[in-house]
């Protein structure tokens, strides 16, 4: 492995105090292998077949948000470019992987965090990354890069979209963000995001004149003390905002809404076993992604709670296995009638 950078002490004691902040009691995952990535999985969505990585990197910098726990699958320490570029060599080995070299439409990248934080994601590894997409996925539409905006640099993305190009199939560069919660107090004086709208508008406008394609996380009942109805209603103005966004700036805009799950670790875990917070429904989530009909985004929804959740506190619940299966149908055919299958509208 590499030697860490000067920074990393900096970086580590970053880490560890936000996660102190925040008052989170996991501890980051030490024992896990370097050269393997955290995890992968494959979706089906209207874009087509989805390759989803998360790169094994030292933890989110940010490491504050309330109820997220997913910096417990990174490492706390400085993880170097060799390890990462062994990483992806080790991807591009897996039987799985290799049967899908011409079905794989989009790829979406993750390291619990931002791919695009240099401290945490090494650009050498990225740009590897970007060669291995370009020499083996003939028919890659677009490489979703996750990040926190604060870590967008613009003439890092136009040297990315120029490597993407290069393969071919040319592929578009998408960014995805966690917005979390339209509501302002919720986002950040509640859930601490620290994501201002503003900031948000900006990366549209810098984003709009390139083509680049926008995906932004957001959470469905994200705290405690929020209602049913509350969070139903928080998305839907959510979807409206992220439309106008959409049609103002000529910006193709995904909407990922992930129902809350209560996280290990975390503060909405200690409000759950309190009996002060239930994760959302299903039935509700369709009733949520309803508002997106006719809007100018796409919505996609998220149906796993990655093993992060505690005992009882996933967002499925016994008997859910035919929402689920029709939840996933739309997923791929962005057919409402789906979603008013399940809230029982006919």
């Amino acid at each position: 492995m590499d030697a860490p950078s000067k920074p990393t002490n900096q970086t580590e004691n970053q880490i560890l105090d936000a996660t102190r902040r925040a008052q989170k009691e996991y501890s980051f995952d030490e024992a896990h292998d370097p050269n393997r990535p955290a995890d992968l999985w494959f979706q089906e969505s209207h874009e087509g077949q989805i390759l989803f990585v998360v790169f094994y990197t030292q933890a989110c910098r940010w490491s504050r948000c309330l109820g997220c726990n997913l910096p417990a699958k990174m490492s706390q320490k400085h993880v170097g470019y060799r390890a990462l570029m062994a990483q992806i060599d080790w991807l591009f080995s897996r039987p799985e992987v290799i049967q899908r070299y011409e079905t794989l439409k989009k790829v979406i990248v993750s390291n619990n965090g931002s791919v695009l934080d240099e401290k945490t994601f090494s650009s050498t590894a990225l740009m590897y990354l970007i060669a291995k997409l370009n020499l083996h996925l003939p028919n890659l539409s677009v490489l979703t890069l996750e990040t926190r905006v604060e870590y967008v640099d613009p003439a890092e993305l136009e040297f990315i979209a120029r490597a993407l190009q290069e393969g071919e199939t040319a592929t578009n560069l998408e960014l995805a963000i966690g917005f979390e919660a339209f509501d302002e107090h919720i986002r950040n004086g509640v859930f601490n995001k620290g994501l201002s709208l503003e900031r948000l508008e900006g990366l549209c406008r810098l984003m709009a004149p390139y083509g680049y394609q926008l995906k932004c996380y957001l959470m469905q009942k994200p705290v405690p003390g929020m209602t049913d109805e509350e969070a139903i209603l928080d998305v839907h103005q959510a979807i409206d905002y992220l439309s106008r966004k959409a049609v103002q700036h000529d910006l193709c805009i995904n909407l990922h809404l992930n129902p809350t799950y209560v996280a290990f670790g975390t503060a909405l875990e200690r409000s759950f076993r309190k009996g002060e917070y239930s994760p959302p429904k299903l039935r509700d989530v369709a009733r949520a992604a309803l508002r997106g009909e006719d809007k100018d985004v796409s919505i996609f929804l998220g149906l796993s709670d990655e093993n992060l959740a505690i005992a009882g506190g996933s967002f499925i619940r016994p008997g859910d296995e035919a929402v689920i299966a029709k939840l996933e149908q739309f997923n791929r055919v962005q057919d409402y009638d789906l979603l008013r299958e399940v809230v029982g509208i006919s």
